[in-house]
């Protein structure tokens, strides 16, 4: 017999033998449902046009069902209208309303195919589920609409009389766009974003708006999003490092329209300071047109330099005081030969492409001035005490985490650092070292403390810093390289300088050996796992493949963000897994002006169809039945008594 406190307390819940009875029934009847649909999206960077289109169209899945269930039955013409319907709903109907075309008879056909499509994709789920799904004011008419007869002349007439007086009460425009968000909100089971929602793109932040209001999401943390969240805990080479990249990227809205960041500070240094340089090896990349703040390109540039700068300074100083990261030779503000004109990097000198360091003191160059200091000091207040970014980061924290196992398939964002001989690498901190599955708890951890600690622990620097070492470090699993060359790529001409050496992580984990040795790291069997991976972009245009390892291994960054785009040939994958499949779709780059269905194919069958059973929740709930199991004996043996009203 379980623990009778516990009992005592889910007697509280289920107070009858009845109670707990029909609680079994209905768990052991979720069990034997098929499992709901999952989501595997990556390397969002920004890209909330397209990220919020593959959301609300499923990648194309929605579209599938359409085909399937309307096939030779309309044109393929009303196939992509009723599509494009279920996803913006409200613009479409407003677009229509202005043409003259959403009239009484459009609205009743209309109606009739969405209750199909809903009837389609409800069907895995419980009644009671999909009723918890549908908007209150309309919860009733759409489970009658749903469940209809359609053998039962009566059932039909009723089905009519409802669709009729919809329409003639005029709330068909808001009974359509219920119909089309419940459609949405049933495709997608959960959600599982697998790291890198922030930079690059214009907008991530309209991105963590829409993940907030997402019913079932997890985030496994990519090195772009610890950047940010590192700069909400004060991190300043963090704060750098995000607004160099916003810059450089020309994504000015998402500083100032979106996170409300006053870059004026920054704007009139950097126009002083830099007044009479072109900055040319700082120009922005311009992929996006600012909508709210359009800055000159020749200002960006300045301002691109002048916290490039900042960020190099700031970085050394972190590297100084923490010898334990190993990254001394990474100072390379203090390799300049400023007489000269160069730089020592590993050993090789090279000339300087830009030697116009008014800020830098050559005898001291990681110290910044007086301007710099207030500077920097401003920008960190914004960050600290910044209540939209504080909001978005207590959400990366309360549903993200370093990795997740879920359903047999193990999720992270960059890699779990290994050596040259496939044994995993190790972080030492003080007499302990931490490796595989013990490295990603300990740097779970640290990322916890740097947010959560309090400001005068000892603890919560060391974890402030360590976050930026996360950005960077060569043994830092969502960094996943041996250094990063940023000095480089601005002041050294020679591509030898610019290589970043991947882990060997990236070379082993597509034999199927060190998968198998990864998936058993962390508790899986090597028999029906996978890993799913991000960070790296897939050239397809180069003939890579995103499914490695004999298939156990998928890497899903195809390149969403249009940065990467030219690289990789598409923009990027969703990983699609239900209860029969597992199925890539691939994306095609996003215009709002055209249709771009994903082409959807399917890289692993079951071997039989999933039930909620296989499932996580399925074991959750099968220990939960044996809970109700015991108080029901309990009840029957008068151990406990039922509250019988």
């Amino acid at each position: 017999m379980r623990e009778l406190s516990y009992l005592k307390l889910l007697a509280r819940e289920y107070p009858t033998i009845k109670a707990a009875s029909s609680e079994i029934i209905n768990l052991t009847a979720i069990q034997g449902l098929p499992k709901g649909t999952e989501y595997f999206f990556s390397d969002l960077h920004g890209e909330y046009e397209a990220f919020v289109h593959l959301l609300k169209s499923a990648s194309g899945i929605i579209r599938e069902k359409i085909t399937e269930t309307f096939s030779h039955i309309i044109p393929e013409k009303e196939e992509v209208e009723l599509a494009n319907l279920i996803y913006y709903p409200e613009r479409i109907l407003n677009q229509l309303g202005m043409d003259g075309q959403a009239d009484d008879d459009w609205q009743r056909v209309i109606i009739y195919r969405l209750v199909q499509i809903c009837k389609v994709v409800s069907s895995k789920y419980t009644r009671s589920k999909v009723r918890k799904k549908m908007p209150k004011e309309f919860a009733y008419i759409i489970d009658e609409l749903i469940h209809v007869d359609y053998n039962d002349d009566n059932k039909r007439i009723y089905y009519s009389e409802i669709i009729r007086s919809i329409i003639d009460i005029r709330v068909g425009d808001k009974f359509i766009i219920a119909l089309c968000e419940l459609i949405q909100n049933l495709t997608i089971d959960n959600l599982h974003i697998i790291g890198d929602i922030f930079d690059r793109g214009p907008r991530a932040d309209i991105i963590m708006n829409e993940l907030l209001q997402f019913h079932d999401v997890d985030i496994q943390w990519g090195n772009h999003d610890i950047s940010w969240m590192g700069a909400a805990t004060g991190n300043l080479a963090c704060i750098c490092n995000v607004l160099r990249i916003a810059i450089s990227y020309n994504s000015f809205d998402v500083l100032e329209e979106g996170y409300g960041i006053n870059l004026r500070p920054l704007s009139m240094f950097a126009a002083r300071v830099y007044r009479d340089d072109p900055c040319t090896r700082f120009s922005p990349k311009i992929l996006d047109e600012n909508i709210y703040d359009a800055v000159d390109p020749g200002l960006a540039a300045k301002m691109h330099k002048a916290i490039a700068i900042i960020q190099f300074k700031v970085e050394g100083q972190i590297i100084k005081r923490r010898p334990e990261y190993d990254m001394a030779d990474r100072i390379l503000m203090e390799s300049i030969d400023f007489k000269q004109g160069t730089v020592t990097a590993e050993g090789k000198e090279y000339p300087m492409l830009d030697m116009f360091l008014p800020t830098v003191d050559p005898a001291d160059p990681l110290k910044l001035n007086p301007e710099e200091e207030e500077l920097i000091h401003t920008l960190q207040l914004s960050f600290k005490h910044n209540e939209l970014l504080h909001k978005h980061v207590r959400f990366l924290y309360s549903h993200g985490s370093m990795y997740k196992c879920y359903n047999s398939n193990l999720l992270y964002h960059g890699c779990i650092p290994m050596k040259e001989d496939g044994s995993f690498d190790e972080i030492q901190v003080g007499s302990r070292s931490y490796s595989g599955k013990a490295l990603m708890d300990y740097v779970d951890q640290m990322v916890q403390n740097a947010y959560f600690l309090p400001e005068s622990s000892k603890e919560k620097q060391e974890a402030i810093d360590f976050m930026w070492y996360l950005w960077c470090g060569a043994k830092s699993p969502v960094f996943g390289k041996g250094k990063m060359t940023t000095f480089e790529h601005y002041f050294i001409e020679s591509p030898v300088a610019h290589k970043e050496p991947m882990n060997p992580y990236y070379k082993l984990s597509v034999k199927e050996e060190y998968c198998d040795k990864i998936l058993e790291e962390f508790g899986l069997s090597k028999e029906g796992s996978h890993i799913i991976n991000g960070h790296v972009p897939v050239k397809i245009k180069e003939g890579e493949s995103p499914v490695k390892s004999g298939g156990k291994l998928f890497i899903i960054d195809g390149g969403l963000s249009k940065a990467y785009q030219s690289k990789t040939g598409i923009a990027g994958y969703t990983l699609i897994y239900n209860s029969n499949h597992l199925a890539l779709a691939e994306h095609k780059p996003f215009d709002p002006n055209k249709e771009s269905t994903p082409r959807v194919s399917v890289v692993e069958n079951m071997k039989k169809r999933v039930m909620v059973a296989d499932t996580d929740k399925g074991a959750e709930l099968a220990v939960h039945i044996e809970d109700l199991k015991e108080l029901v004996t309990a009840y029957r043996e008068g151990i406990l008594k039922e509250k019988v009203e």
